[in-house]
C-alpha cells in the first residue's frame, strides 16, 4: 500500500501555508482545511469569501466512511416581507466572448461560508476553533500578494468585482492589481478576530446578521433576518463510480461529475478513449466563469478534507468597514432553475471528491474550480494519475480539452492524434492561444503527491 502524504494543495501559496500551519500545530485534515478555507477568505477574494458558499467531503481513515456537506447559498426571501428590486447586468469578456451576468442587492443569497467552516469544524476538528482562525486573521491584517494567475482572472471579472467598493480594493488609485501587488481589504482582519470569538453564528443571528439584513435590503435585496436564523448545513448523499479499479465518491453536482466518470469509455488509453471522453463530458452548452476555489487536505492518519467554496462574481455588496463581499448567485444564470423558491438550496457544479483505491485506503483527494470545467478538469486529473501513471503535478499541469456542445475547446499542447480522432468523429475544435484559468483550477493531494493548479498559480505543500 502506497500512503498518501500528509500535506495540503490549494489555488494561493498564502492559503496552503495556513493548512500546513495547522497541520503542524498538532490539527486534523478538517482543521487544517477550514483554516485554509478562511484563508482563501482573505487571500483568494477573487474567487470567493465569507458571504459565499461551498461544498465539504470528508474520508475518515479509521472507518472509511465519506460523508459530504452542502453549505452552498439559499434563496432568500423566507422572511415574506419584501421584494428584490432589479439587477444590475455586468459584461464579462471571457475567451474573448461576452457572457452577461447580474450583480447588485437582489443577486445576493444566503452565504453559507461561516456555517459550512464551523459545522465541517465541529464534527472533525481538535483544536480550538480560534486557533484555526488565526491564520486568516493574521493574512487579514498584513495583506497578501496577488498571484499573476489571479490577476488574470480579475481581468476579466473586473466589471462586477471592481464595482462600487470593489474599485478601492481592486483597482486602487484607478489601476487594476497586478500579480505581485498587495491585495488588502479594510476590516477584515477585525471580522476574522469576531468570527474566532463569538463563532459562525455571528453571521446569523449575532451582530453581522443585523448588519448583512440591513445592507442588502439597502441595495434592493430580499434578504432577511428569518432566512439566516433558519440557515443550516445539509448533509448530502454521495455518489459513486468505479474509474481504474478505484471508487471515485463524491456529492451529485449540477454537471453530473460522477456519473460521467460512470459513462467513460471502457478502453481508457490514449489516444483513442478520447472521442468517448469528450462525449460523456458534453454539457449542453454551459460555460459560464464563476468565481470558485479549492482546497484539499490529508492529515497524517490518512483523513482527507476536500473543501470548494465560491462568490460567484461577487455581489458588489460589501458589509460596511469589514471587507467583506457578499455573493451573487441569484444572478448566475446557469444556477437558476425552475423550482427555485425562498428558502431553497441553490444548485452548483462545484464536486470535492475523494478517491478509494482497490484495497479501501485513500488514493486522491481532489477538487477543482471552473464552473462547468470543474467536471473536466477533475476527470482529467484522474485519468492521469489512475490511468496514465503521471504524477499529481504532471496530471493537474498537462493540458486539457473541454467540450461546449460539439465544440471541443482545446489548450495547447494536447494531443495531435486526439484532437484529430475528436474531428474525425465531427467536433469542431477551438483552439486556445495559452493555457488558461477557464479550464479549471484542481488542487489535489494524493499517493501521486500534492499540487495546485499552475492556472491559478496553486501550490502543493507536503507535511
Amino acid at each position: 500500500m502506497k500512503r498518501v502524504p500528509a500535506g495540503v494543495a490549494a489555488s494561493h501559496p498564502a492559503t496552503a501555508e495556513a493548512g500546513l500551519r495547522i497541520l503542524r500545530e498538532g490539527g486534523s485534515a478538517a482543521d487544517a482545511a477550514v483554516a485554509a478555507v478562511l484563508a482563501c477568505c482573505v487571500a483568494e477574494t477573487i474567487y470567493t469569501g465569507l458571504g459565499g458558499g461551498g461544498f465539504a467531503t470528508y474520508f475518515d481513515a479509521a472507518t472509511g466512511e465519506v460523508t459530504c456537506l452542502d453549505f452552498f447559498v439559499a434563496v432568500p426571501g423566507t422572511d415574506g416581507d419584501r421584494e428584490a428590486g432589479p439587477m444590475l447586468a455586468v459584461d464579462v469578456f471571457f475567451g474573448g466572448m461576452p457572457q452577461v451576468y447580474s450583480i447588485g442587492g437582489a443577486s445576493v443569497a444566503v452565504p453559507g461560508v461561516p456555517a459550512g467552516c464551523g459545522e465541517v469544524h465541529r464534527r472533525w476538528g481538535r483544536l480550538p476553533w480560534a486557533d484555526v482562525v488565526a491564520p486568516a486573521t493574521a493574512i487579514a491584517h498584513s495583506g497578501v500578494a496577488v498571484p499573476a494567475a489571479h490577476a488574470q482572472t480579475l481581468d476579466a471579472c473586473a466589471p462586477a468585482l471592481a464595482w462600487g467598493e470593489g474599485a478601492d480594493v481592486y483597482t486602487p488609485g484607478g489601476r487594476r492589481l497586478q500579480g505581485g501587488d498587495l491585495l488588502r481589504h479594510e476590516g477584515l482582519g477585525t471580522a476574522m478576530e469576531k468570527l474566532a470569538a463569538a463563532g459562525p453564528a455571528i453571521f446569523y443571528t449575532g451582530e453581522y446578521a443585523e448588519l448583512m439584513v440591513d445592507t442588502v435590503r439597502a441595495a434592493n435585496g430580499s434578504l432577511g433576518p428569518r432566512d439566516l436564523v433558519d440557515y443550516r448545513v445539509l448533509e448530502t448523499p454521495v455518489d459513486h463510480a468505479m474509474l481504474a479499479g478505484h471508487r471515485v465518491r463524491a456529492r451529485h453536482d449540477l454537471n453530473r461529475t460522477v456519473d460521467t466518470i460512470a459513462g467513460l469509455p471502457d478502453d481508457l488509453g490514449q489516444p483513442g478513449r478520447a472521442v468517448g471522453v469528450a462525449t460523456a463530458l458534453r454539457d449542453q452548452g454551459r460555460q459560464k466563469i464563476g468565481d470558485t476555489t479549492n482546497v484539499s487536505v490529508v492529515d497524517a492518519d490518512g483523513n482527507a478534507c476536500v473543501i470548494t467554496t465560491t462568490l460567484g462574481l461577487g455581489s458588489g455588496v460589501w458589509l460596511p468597514g469589514l471587507g467583506i463581499n457578499l455573493n451573487s448567485m441569484l444572478g448566475e444564470g446557469e444556477l437558476i432553475t425552475s423550482d427555485l423558491a425562498p428558502g431553497r438550496r441553490m444548485s452548483s457544479n462545484m464536486c470535492p471528491l475523494v478517491v478509494i483505491d482497490p484495497e479501501g485506503d485513500l488514493a486522491v483527494a481532489a477538487g477543482s474550480a471552473g464552473a462547468s470545467r470543474i467536471r473536466t478538469a477533475l476527470i482529467n486529473t484522474l485519468l492521469g494519475v489512475l490511468v496514465d501513471g503521471l504524477d499529481m503535478g504532471g496530471a493537474i499541469g498537462r493540458s486539457r480539452f473541454h467540450v461546449v456542445d460539439d465544440t471541443v475547446h482545446a489548450e495547447p499542447g494536447c494531443r495531435r492524434d486526439e484532437l484529430a480522432a475528436l474531428a474525425g468523429a465531427g467536433f469542431q475544435i477551438r483552439q486556445w492561444p495559452d493555457k488558461n484559468h477557464y479550464f479549471g483550477g484542481v488542487t489535489a493531494v494524493g499517493q501521486a503527491g500534492a499540487s495546485g493548479d499552475p492556472r491559478r498559480d496553486g501550490v502543493g505543500l507536503l507535511l
